[in-house]
């Protein structure tokens, strides 16, 4: 724009114009409207483009923010897996110590009560074990030795009870 207005400034004083200041304001006045009209019209430009191309621009950025979302969404996703997976692990060790302890305990316990039942005279359940052993055993034993006496007993009544029933038959025959 200076340029433009010294080369407008050097031409008209080289052709013998009217006196310079004038001229300048007059040059500078024209030089300024018609700058003021290019920002203008620049401006409309601009405008026209930037509502053109502004939902161009929106959509691009709706695509590219659900884009991010979704890729925080994964990671968000992942990082709760992960964290899920270590909580787990991390709650199955303190049940299997619990467990361990818990069963330490219950030995240690047992282990007290059995001694204090023993100082007792308490038999114990292996005691009793043995106990039910012997007396199967016995039993297993007397039924063996009863049953030889009794099958002599039984063979000897079985006969005339034999000849009775063979008696009673025709008679119930005759009643019917």
């Amino acid at each position: 724009m200076v340029k433009k207005l010294q080369k407008l400034a050097d031409k008209k004083s080289s052709a013998g114009a009217p006196s310079m200041a004038q001229l300048f304001d007059s040059e500078l006045a024209g030089s300024i409207k018609g700058s003021a009209a290019q920002i203008w019209q620049a401006g409309l430009g601009a405008f026209a483009k930037a509502q053109g191309e502004g939902s161009k621009v929106f959509d691009a950025l709706v695509k590219e923010g659900m884009s991010i979302q979704r890729k925080t969404q994964a990671v968000a996703e992942e990082k709760f897996g992960e964290v899920s997976g270590k909580m787990t692990k991390l709650s199955e060790d303190v049940q299997s110590k619990a467990g361990q302890q818990w069963d330490k305990l219950e030995s240690i316990f047992e282990e007290r009560v059995a001694k204090a039942l023993g100082k007792l005279g308490v038999p114990s359940s292996k005691d009793v074990s043995a106990l039910i052993a012997r007396i199967d055993t016995l039993q297993a034993s007397v039924a063996r030795l009863s049953k030889a006496p009794a099958a002599k007993k039984a063979a000897s009544k079985a006969a005339p009870v034999k000849a009775a029933t063979k008696r009673a038959a025709p008679r119930k025959r005759a009643a019917a």
